[in-house]
């Protein structure tokens, strides 16, 4: 199964913004904005304090992980970086600790060295959506694989028919610009089942599977 967690998009429809740098891996958006129903879970995993919210949203952050065998992301999800790797020290915005502890296939015109961080290897695969599924389904060893972003590669996904299930967290703001995961959410319900639910911060969860 294919799935797309915990996924965050502006009220227009932007998973992330324009200008990523470096420093800005969202561009111009702010993912304290974006994330905020998140890291006010009692189960997010950087929480430094006790506390935090029960209920569906700390559900949804605790199935970030359940059954995941393998992730497959954008390269614009893994650095800012564009064209050939002129520097391969970049080792990604998460230190030496990544939170996916599976193999992640990076997508990426400019394939480089596989490395491992801690208990994360990232591989960098230059081929069609089908094409890296088929290698990360044969990574996750039986498991779930996990479609962590950003907007244009889920849209390549969708568009090929290879997403099982999504849940996207569609918050109030406007972006105005950026990586656009959709028009409207109804753009989907051709071919997927939808239930929405209100969340906190005036975020709506739009969860998503097909038959």
């Amino acid at each position: 199964m294919v799935r797309v967690h915990n996924f965050m998009v502006s009220s227009d429809g932007f998973g992330a913004g324009e200008g990523q740098s470096l420093e800005t891996p969202f561009g111009h958006a702010d993912p304290g904005v974006l994330f905020r129903w998140a890291f006010s879970t009692a189960s997010w995993p950087n929480r430094t304090e006790p506390g935090g919210s029960r209920g569906l949203e700390d559900y949804l952050v605790r199935d970030f992980h359940r059954n995941i065998g393998a992730e497959i992301m954008g390269r614009n999800k893994f650095s800012p970086l564009r064209g050939p790797w002129a520097d391969e020290e970049w080792k990604g915005w998460w230190g030496d600790e990544p939170p996916f502890h599976t193999p992640v296939f990076v997508m990426t015109h400019h394939e480089r060295p596989s490395y491992s961080l801690s208990d994360t290897t990232f591989h960098f695969v230059d081929g069609s959506p089908s094409s890296v599924l088929e290698m990360a389904l044969k990574a996750a060893d039986g498991k779930d694989v996990r479609l962590g972003g950003g907007a244009d590669t889920i849209r390549q996904f969708l568009d090929a028919g290879l997403v099982d299930t999504l849940h996207v967290a569609v918050g109030p703001d406007e972006l105005g610009a950026g990586s656009r995961l959709w028009d409207s959410p109804d753009d989907l319900l051709d071919r997927y089942h939808r239930d929405v639910v209100p969340g906190s911060y005036g975020v709506v969860h739009h969860l998503f599977w097909r038959d």
